[in-house]
């Protein structure tokens, strides 16, 4: 890609990203974990632990190059996007949990995608040119792009509430519109290979997505956690922050192909939790006759 895009536009971008998340955040939704414990603590587990082994034993299965494994395994370790709210609104899911794991998986990201990432280039050892992970300098630019913004955004949300509330939607829309030019700035840069890499890795992504979104919904489940919170872990589980992949990929470790994963993935996942939220939706339904949308 060119130069200024990856040290110009594409921070840029993702600062946009994650300025409309810190718009949308309180401290309160840092607060709630104390209230509801039990389903933010077991998403965050299948996000943090269980996410990330899958991803790996996918990559291993369907034996992927290790670029494009490592790319993977970044995209599985970045955290729910902001998207994943409007599903959860979307399928009437508890949509104030979304918020929640949102905001306290961004924080924790900072430590654990660069843990998974150099796991992950220690264990596949992409040919990079040099590249071996993100060694403190560059988990430092991590930090930054993306506290710095979410930080700024709540400060002018605790400043003027009434503003924020203005610009959430249009923020959210140029959110998608970034998104829809990051991953179209990925695919032109690697056109010669775009049909080789979607043959190599879009099965793979659109397995790890299903999987996720059927994880994020049966483990909280299994562990007691009310349907519409449920519902509410699956988006946020299957839904993930591809702009921050991408940017990673791209901007702090210099490698288009390593963002593919994430462009790819992106493209599947909207659909994919389209349908998926409808069938767990169904569900909730009938177990919950008399469910209400959660206000916001």
């Amino acid at each position: 890609m060119d130069s200024a895009l990856t040290t110009v536009l594409l921070p840029l971008a993702l600062a946009v990203v994650m300025l409309g998340l810190g718009l949308s955040l309180t401290v309160d939704d840092f607060r709630r974990i104390g209230r509801q414990p039990r389903a933010v603590v077991i998403a965050l587990a299948v996000q943090l632990l269980v996410l990330p082994a899958a991803c790996f034993g996918l990559v291993i299965a369907f034996d992927l190059s290790p670029v494009l494994a490592v790319g993977m395994l970044l995209l599985a370790a970045s955290p729910g996007g902001t998207t994943a709210n409007l599903f959860s609104h979307l399928f009437r899911g508890d949509v104030a949990l979304n918020i929640t794991l949102t905001a306290v998986n961004s924080v924790i990201a900072v430590v654990t995608l660069p843990i998974v990432t150099n796991l992950a280039f220690a264990y596949f050892e992409p040919d990079l040119d040099g590249t071996v992970g993100l060694q403190f300098g560059k988990t430092v630019q991590v930090f930054a792009i993306v506290l710095i913004p979410v930080a700024i955004g709540m400060s002018v949300r605790a400043r003027n509430a009434a503003f924020a509330d203005r610009m959430d939607r249009p923020v959210r829309a140029l959110s998608v519109v970034v998104l829809a030019a990051v991953i179209a700035g990925t695919i032109v840069a690697e056109r010669e290979n775009v049909a080789d890499y979607l043959a190599d890795v879009g099965l793979v992504a659109l397995t790890f997505c299903l999987l996720s979104l059927t994880l994020g919904y049966a483990v909280p489940r299994l562990l007691a956690v009310e349907p519409r919170q449920a519902l509410a872990c699956s988006m946020e589980i299957g839904v993930h922050n591809g702009t921050l992949a991408i940017a990673i990929a791209v901007s702090v470790l210099d490698s288009v192909t390593l963002a593919v994963p994430a462009a790819v993935y992106s493209l599947i996942m909207f659909p994919a939790a389209a349908v998926v939220g409808f069938a767990i939706s169904k569900v909730v339904h009938r177990e919950e006759p008399a469910l209400s949308p959660e206000p916001r």
